[in-house]
């Protein structure tokens, strides 16, 4: 059966990085996908990065230069280097993962994904 666990959330100041990691067991192939989510208070959750298996990224516009994605498949592990921390990244992270082909235009979206975490609680504050 395969487990995501999120971990290295936290609290931390405007400016300031956390580095969020995922890691992957009863994982029995290389992912095709694997991406972070977000959920703040109040809204839907939203893709933030994904990589595909050859380690091409997306990112959504909000974190382009100041988010990094990467993986490291030997070790089943997926992180998320998270640097220029604002307020309104504050939210709930989720890795999400799926075996299936997708085409690079649908790796930010929800529906692409059938394995998920349980999340871990990032806050910036001002």
């Amino acid at each position: 059966q395969v487990q995501l666990v999120e971990s290295g959330g936290g609290s931390v100041q405007a400016g300031g990085s956390l580095r969020l990691s995922c890691a992957g067991s009863g994982v029995s192939k290389n992912w095709y996908y694997q991406a972070w989510f977000r959920q703040a208070p109040g809204k839907e959750r939203e893709g933030v990065a994904a990589v595909d298996g050859v380690g091409i990224t997306t990112y959504t516009d909000p974190v382009k230069g100041r988010f990094t994605i990467s993986q490291d498949n030997a070790k089943n592990i997926l992180y998320l280097q998270m640097n220029s921390l604002k307020p309104e990244d504050t939210g709930m992270y989720y890795c999400a993962a799926t075996y299936k082909y997708t085409a690079g235009y649908y790796a930010l979206h929800r529906s692409t994904y059938d394995y998920w975490g349980q999340g871990t609680q990032v806050t910036v504050s001002s």
